[in-house]
């Protein structure tokens, strides 16, 4: 076999499967390994040149001519590894001597010069290889001069791959280096540092870089050196961070440390390459740029017509301020801008009348990104129709992309975006839309569409509008400091919001009206100049899980029919309140956390019915809910505790349904009435608080049935000041107090209730209090289970007791004083300590069919045994006896002494009987100058009282708003 080609020779060793075989030509034996794939890297499909579009015939039929071992520009899944380090130099071989076409292609390929000028210092003569004086060879293009180097001789070979030594027919004795064109190539291939590759390199563009990879390994390697790439790509494409074009419609820009790709600057030139670019006087230069490929333009609109024919076309638009080029976008078209640093700032579409950029039908899938969009008409403009007057129009039928734009308008009478039309779906996201004379974003007319991180702010009135219908999908948006309303929904507008972040508007964060029914799903609002949410004139909507806060007026407002869902809500620290419903407002409330607010938690008034439920409302710096002027409202199982004023107020009018709460722990009253509040207050339990459980006053005429009211420190339930109600088959007990007060004209209905464990009276009647008491069960409490006393008020206490049951107490049954009557019918009095039945002097009650049975006369059988009645009583109960005063030990008319002790310890004094009363004897307290000779220690003074303490009124009507 006589001189076969190199491929032909490989050929054939495939076929027989030898690795190894010692190859005589010309009677030199050559020790090599079959391994061609380290010569050259054919192009195939999917190869850097393929995919570049740089395949040409030579190409093509090189690519032909034998397997890749690694396709180039591929994705991180096909790693090369090679045997190179790009920094080092590399290691001296011995010379064989070459073939006569070797030289000529080495030569052509140093001497050679790229297309742009070659670099300083680097020429034949520096390199170390002959110059194209003494040579004979041809001038070629750098990419032919490097491609005919590649002819096939065993140097070739890397060093780990070439045989010892190396036998060559021919005369040898031209072996001078200047003339052995196959030494050239060889020092090329293995001989010329890296360094200085990298620098001729770096003269190439992406074609000839393409093709310069096709050599062998070594140039592999080299060309796909990171820097090259990353200088070839930021002059042409101008962006500091390498783009990535993965999907349609989809630009994303990714640090080069973050990325899977072993070239990522590389991988983004390839991914954009497809586009045109839009560069003002730049066109002149392209002609310049050999090996490459890129269309220029001056203006947008060429840029549009030459891509009209293209599937998926992309225009690059370099940095500058295009003003008046008419952009109307009907294709899938992608517009991006192309500059450094801050692109959109430096890429600047503006327009004086019309729209700036329109998307029209056909637009399914547009993309617009990295641009400031302006709409700037002058004065005399401002009389233009008011659709035309927008930065950006998308209309019906057209679901383009716009992302990372800065949009603004200076137009008085149109929004600065406008969506609007059937079928009008954009996706508009990571925009800012901000400092605009009028509405930032308008969505309207049943147009839908994604809008999400988008910055929205300072707008002259509503940072967004939906109505019509539209109901768009918002998601993350900063929505801030506008000197109107934050979102704006009304005529029908419909819409789901969530996670956006709402703050600073100079009215509303959200307002609703109109029939329109947005939902409202995590956001923040907060901060608002007036309200948090706003819905009225039969607005709706659904506000879910959402932190509405630090608001200076109600954190959210419902009026004038309007029927909204407001759940699992955070509502807090509200400048006022945090809940205000008012003008006929409806709504649901529920599952919200309403705390913190200035004022009270929910406010209903003025014929608003509510429904409000499993909230929690607490920690107010006022009432926890308020009903006033007519409100109404069904309340129920709700928890209002530890606010500062009373935890439910009902007043004027207000006609609430409250039920099943649990009310409690509040620093003044739990349930408080006044002034004409009515209502029902049925099975909630209300306990632990600083003042009375329930109050009623001035005419309220509440219904109060099946609660459970304990733990007042100052009672459970306070009637007084001409104050009504029905309380039935109430629980009231623990009280520090009496369980039930009835003072000063009131006149409640009190039925079927259980009164008991009250550490003072069962029921206190003082002052001209009145009242129907039935069918209740008063027992085991620490004082009379009913006390009933005038004192000094003008009008007379008569209540009507009947078919009481009045047992266990630990003082008397029922005990009348002051000049106080009663009229007593089928009661049963039994089972009391100090006796069923107690009536002071001058008292004479009505009574009919009582039974008084079974009571143990502790009293009588106290004096009877000689006892002092102290010892019976001490200071917290008032059994009822004659008591009288000492003259002689100068006692004042607020003491009083046992007779028990007048006979013993003041015996022989001057005394005076005073009457039958309730009382505890000084005496045996140790309050009077003797002591007393039938007690033991003396104890604290505490001076004789004859009622059961006053209740707190409750000061809520001072703090009322």
């Amino acid at each position: 076999m006589s001189n076969p080609t190199l491929r032909t020779r490989i050929s054939q060793l495939r076929k027989r499967k030898i690795t190894k075989k010692k190859i005589v030509r010309g009677g030199n034996p050559l020790n090599q390994r079959n391994n061609d794939d380290d010569c050259e890297f054919p192009i195939v499909p999917g190869s850097a040149l393929d995919l570049f579009g740089l395949v040409n015939g030579a190409a093509a039929a090189a690519g032909r001519a034998g397997p890749s071992s690694a396709p180039v520009g591929t994705s991180s899944t096909h790693h090369h590894h090679p045997p190179y380090h790009l920094r080092r130099k590399s290691p001296t071989h011995p010379i064989s001597p070459p073939t006569t076409l070797g030289a000529a292609a080495a030569a052509a390929s140093v001497t050679a010069s790229p297309t742009t000028a070659s670099p300083a210092g680097v020429s034949a003569a520096t390199a170390g290889l002959p110059s194209a004086a003494t040579s004979s060879a041809p001038m070629l293009s750098p990419t032919a001069a490097i491609t005919a180097a590649t002819t096939y001789c065993p140097s070739m070979l890397p060093a780990r791959k070439r045989p010892r030594r190396t036998y060559f027919s021919g005369d040898s004795s031209t072996g001078r280096l200047g003339c052995n064109p196959f030494t050239a190539a060889h020092y090329l291939l293995y001989e010329l540092p890296d360094e200085v590759l990298l620098t001729i390199f770096s003269y190439l563009f992406e074609r000839d870089l393409c093709h310069v990879a096709q050599v062998c390994k070594r140039f592999y390697t080299i060309a796909n050196d990171n820097e090259l790439w990353k200088n070839l790509y930021q002059g042409l494409y101008e962006y500091d961070l390498p783009l990535f074009n993965p999907a349609p419609c989809k630009f994303d820009f990714v640090q080069p440390e973050e990325c899977d790709y072993d070239n990522p600057w590389k991988e983004s030139f390839k991914q954009l390459y497809h586009g045109v670019h839009v560069r003002e006087g730049y066109r002149k230069h392209a002609a310049k740029e050999t090996g490459r490929s890129v269309a220029y333009f001056e203006t947008i609109h060429a840029a549009f017509e030459y891509c009209d024919d293209a599937e998926r076309p992309l225009v690059l638009i370099h940095s500058g301020v295009y003003r008046g080029q008419l952009i109307v976008i009907e294709t899938n078209i992608a517009l991006i801008g192309a500059a450094p640093g801050n692109v959109a700032e430096n890429v600047i579409l503006e327009r004086e009348c019309e729209s700036t950029v329109m998307f029209m039908e056909g637009a399914q899938q547009a993309y617009l990104g990295y641009v400031t969009i302006k709409f700037s008409p002058p004065s005399c403009t401002e009389t233009m129709q008011h659709h035309k007057h927008y930065a950006l129009e998308i209309q019906e039928n057209c679901a383009p992309t716009i992302e990372h734009c800065i949009i603004r308008s200076i137009s008085h009478l149109g929004a600065a975006v406008s969506v609007s039309g059937p079928g009008a779906e954009p996706v508009i996201r990571h925009c800012e839309i901000s400092d605009c004379e009028n509405v930032g974003l308008i969505i309207t007319d049943r147009a839908q569409g994604h809008y999400e991180d988008n910055e929205i702010s300072r707008n002259a009135l509503a940072g967004i509008w939906v109505k019509n219908f539209a109901n768009p999908i918002m998601r993350r948006n900063h929505i801030h400091h506008g000197k109107d309303v934050g979102i704006f929904c009304f005529d029908g507008g419909l819409g789901y919001f969530e996670a956006n972040d709402i703050h600073n508007n100079r009215i509303a964060g959200f307002e609703v009206k109109a029939q329109a029914n947005p939902t409202v799903v995590r956001c923040e609002i907060h901060n608002g100049q007036t309200g948090g949410i706003y819905v009225h004139e039969h607005g709706m909507g659904q506000f879910i899980e959402n932190k509405i806060h630090s608001n200076k007026y109600a954190g959210v407002w419902i009026t004038s029919n309007s029927n909204p869902t407001i759940r699992r809500n955070e509502i807090y620290n509200g400048l006022q309140g945090g809940v205000y419903i008012f003008g006929d407002g409806r709504g649901l409330i529920e599952h919200n956390n309403i705390y913190g607010n200035a004022l009270a938690g929910i406010q209903i008034r003025t014929n608003s019915d509510p429904i409000v439920r499993h909230n929690k409302i607490h920690d107010g710096q006022h009432g926890g809910i308020y009903v006033h002027e007519k409100g109404q409202g069904l309340i129920e199982c709700n928890e209002v505790y530890a606010n500062t004023l009373a935890g439910v107020w009902i007043t004027t009018g207000s006609t609430p349904t409250l039920r099943r709460n649990r009310i409690h722990s509040g620093k003044q009253v739990g349930v408080y009435f006044y002034d004409n509040g009515h209502g029902l207050l049925e099975d909630n339990d209300i306990f632990n608080h600083l003042y009375s459980g329930v109050q009623i006053r001035t005419g309220s005429n509440p219904i109060i049935r099946r609660n459970k009211i304990w733990g007042g420190q100052n009672g459970g339930v306070l009637v007084y000041n001409g104050g009504l109600g029905l309380l039935e088959q109430n629980e009231i007990f623990d009280n520090a107090m009496a369980g039930v007060w009835i003072k000063t004209d009131s006149n409640p209905i009190l039925r079927r209730n259980k009164i008991y464990d009250g550490r003072e009276a069962g029921i206190c009647i003082f002052n001209g209090g009145k009242g129907l008491l039935e069918e209740n069960d008063i027992f085991r409490n620490a004082q009379a289970g009913v006390l009933i006393s005038t004192q000094s008020h003008p009008t007379q206490s008569h209540p009507n007791l009947r078919r009481n049951q009045i047992y266990d107490g630990l003082a008397a049954g029922i005990e009348i004083t002051n000049n106080a009557t009663a009229t007593l019918e089928y009661n049963q009095i039994f089972n009391n300590r100090f006796g069923g039945l107690c009536l002071a002097s001058g008292v004479n009650p009505i009574q009919r069919g009582n039974k008084i049975f079974n009571n143990h006369d502790a009293v009588e059988k106290a004096v009877s045994s000689g006892q002092c009645l102290y010892k019976i009583s001490s200071y917290t109960s008032f059994p009822m006896h004659d008591f009288y005063r000492c003259r002689t030990c100068n006692t004042t008319e607020r003491n009083a002494i046992c007779v028990n002790c007048i006979k013993t310890c003041h015996s022989g004094h001057v005394v005076e009987f005073i009457r039958h009363d309730r009382f505890f004897c000084d005496c045996g307290a140790g309050t009077l100058n003797n002591q007393c000779q039938l007690q033991g220690e003396p104890t604290q003074d505490t001076d004789t009282l004859y009622d059961s303490a006053a209740p707190i009124e409750s000061q809520s009507l001072m703090a009322e708003v």
